[in-house]
């Protein structure tokens, strides 16, 4: 159970803009005794729509984290906000999928061991056995499940029992190398994160980097997003970028491809753990 002397809670909300919202949600904080820690808030102006991430201390706090979100639903209702309420107290659990490269789930493993991440790796799932020594290095369940076109929908069937049994918040696709259906990712609305390669929609198929190489580019880049039923059209949470030139092999772009998936991928999956991503249609807000 949290104890509100070490839990900070974290509101995430999105409604049209109208005066004073700002501060009548910093008076909802106040006059119960919260004392606010960070704030950003935004405004689209084309669509004019307000967003506001905002934490704070629920040490003094009258009224306990279980009763928070029915006592919040009022002025919710009041602005016809999208919103959610999060506590630092719980960490978020994950399960990665991952086929068999091993550089994204590595990267994760890492920066997990050393507390980077407010997150619990529950399990990994993937459709190869190639990386269960890695799971079993830190001592986390691995389960295969071999994939093919007439097994796919009882596979993702007994995939998604296990995810349910573990009480998974968030999926992480780290280079998982299959498509999932629009069934199961409706089951997950902006909870399954994905990476891929910057090159889409121009280099499609196994080989991107290949042609990548072959037409000369000078940037390529790495993309993290959620996922949803359009393959790889979803809600970008993060993208970096690295030039290249005539000087780089084949092999210089792949290597510098893999790092820039395995940090984006990080930083998206540390901006998801700590609450900081509104989506918004087709896009996202991120507070950093």
């Amino acid at each position: 159970m949290m104890k509100k002397s070490d839990t900070v809670a974290i509101l995430l909300l999105s409604c049209a803009d109208r005066p004073g919202l700002v501060s009548r949600i910093s008076h909802f904080i106040y006059e119960r005794g919260g004392n606010i820690l960070d704030l950003d808030e935004h405004v689209d102006p084309v669509e004019k729509t307000f967003f506001i991430r905002v934490s704070w201390s629920t040490e003094n706090f009258s009224i306990p984290p279980s009763e928070l979100v029915e006592a919040f639903m009022p002025l919710a209702k009041e602005f016809n906000a999208i919103w959610k309420i999060r506590f630092t107290g719980r960490k978020t659990r994950i399960a990665i999928f991952v086929s068999r490269y091993d550089h994204c789930l590595q990267e994760i493993l890492w920066r997990n061991s050393i507390g980077e991440f407010a997150i619990d790796i529950a399990l990994i799932i993937s459709n190869h056995p190639d990386l269960a020594p890695l799971a079993e290095h830190h001592g986390i369940p691995y389960h295969c499940f071999p994939v093919s076109s007439a097994s796919k929908q009882e596979i993702e069937l007994q995939e998604r029992e296990l995810l349910e049994k573990h009480s998974i918040d968030t999926i992480v696709l780290a280079r998982y190398m299959q498509i999932l259906s629009s069934q199961f990712v409706d089951r997950y609305p902006g909870q399954i994160i994905n990476i891929h390669h910057s090159f889409l929609p121009a280099f499609v198929g196994s080989s991107p980097y290949r042609q990548a190489y072959e037409r000369g580019v000078k940037i390529i880049g790495a993309t993290s997003h959620y996922v949803t039923e359009e393959l790889d059209q979803g809600p970008i949470i993060e993208q970096d970028i690295v030039r290249v030139s005539h000087k780089d092999t084949l092999d210089d772009l792949v290597r510098k491809g893999r790092d820039l998936e395995r940090l984006v991928l990080a930083q998206a999956l540390r901006l998801h753990s700590e609450h900081r991503i509104l989506v918004n249609g087709k896009k996202t807000v991120v507070f950093d």
